[in-house]
């Protein structure tokens, strides 16, 4: 059963996958948004290609647990999403994922550039490993 993990921002979305027992996930792409059905089509090629059975997209919760603005966009965009699949489509609280991701990235010593290009990314993969961690449980 793969899992696919998303990181929904307003310029890139981060894409993530898990291995097939539900157990790792790996950062897989990110996607350069251009317009909303475009960015949906690409998700699509990517869940059939990798015969993704469920997703789970971050939600940007503030740290009182409120929704914001960007939880709104996503919340449009995982209803957008669920009109194009027939797979479970779930978010989970998502606070700090992409501070996390460029701690990672820091430790790992990678360049300023392969941050920026990789941080989207890399939120999936760790919101998607949260993900998946909590449902081991």
């Amino acid at each position: 059963m793969r899992i696919m993990g998303i990181d929904y921002g307003e310029k890139r979305i981060g894409v993530a996958i898990s291995d097939p027992l539900g157990i790792t996930a790996q950062g897989l792409s990110t996607i350069d948004r251009t317009n909303i059905q475009a960015d949906i089509q690409k998700i699509l090629n990517i869940l059939r290609e990798k015969e993704v059975n469920e997703i789970v997209v971050g939600l940007p919760k503030h740290m009182n647990n409120t929704l914001g603005e960007k939880a709104q966009g996503v919340m449009a965009f995982v209803d957008l999403l669920k009109k194009h699949v027939t797979i479970p489509v779930n978010t989970i609280d998502e606070r700090l994922s992409t501070v996390r991701a460029h701690k990672t990235m820091l430790e790992g010593d990678l360049s300023r550039k392969k941050r920026k290009d990789r941080v989207d990314m890399i939120a999936a993969q760790l919101i998607l490993q949260g993900y998946l961690d909590g449902i081991k449980k």
